[in-house]
């Protein structure tokens, strides 16, 4: 029971750091080399789901982006930035019709980075949110 509590504690505690820094300084975020503007950058996304979903059944909305995207280091996430996109993808697979958010950070045609999806945990996703927040298309069920 201990054990439990104590690791409970741990990610409680770190959630709440990780919650309380302040947002990076346009400074921070003009001081990375974002890379040149991706084109084929649904094409670049298609491929790198390939690699991880069976893709028959799934659709890929690309609702923002790309856009310069700068994540934070955190406690829970490491630095990110790069050109990201905002990905809603609806997969029709199983037996319930499940959406989920994702987000990909983009550098020199190459995704470096990703937000959400299948094999992430609720960490990624709340990024993801935030992420496609950031990008100016809100995720709402």
């Amino acid at each position: 029971m201990r054990k439990i509590f104590a690791i409970v504690f741990a990610c409680a505690l770190a959630a709440l750091a990780a919650g309380c820094k302040a947002p990076p300084t346009q400074e921070q975020k003009s001081a990375v080399d974002y890379g040149p503007k991706p084109e084929n950058y649904e094409t670049v996304i298609k491929e790198y789901m390939r690699t991880r979903v069976n893709m028959e059944g799934v659709i890929f909305e690309f609702r923002g982006g790309p856009k310069p995207l700068y994540q934070q280091d955190t406690v829970l996430r490491p630095l990110q930035y790069g050109w990201g996109v905002c990905v809603f993808v609806h997969d029709k697979r199983a037996s319930a019709f499940e959406s989920y958010p994702m987000t990909f950070f983009i550098r020199n045609g190459v995704i470096v980075a990703a937000n959400g999806g299948p094999d992430d945990n609720l960490i990624g996703r709340r990024f993801a949110l935030a992420d496609c927040n950031e990008l100016g298309t809100p995720f709402v069920r």
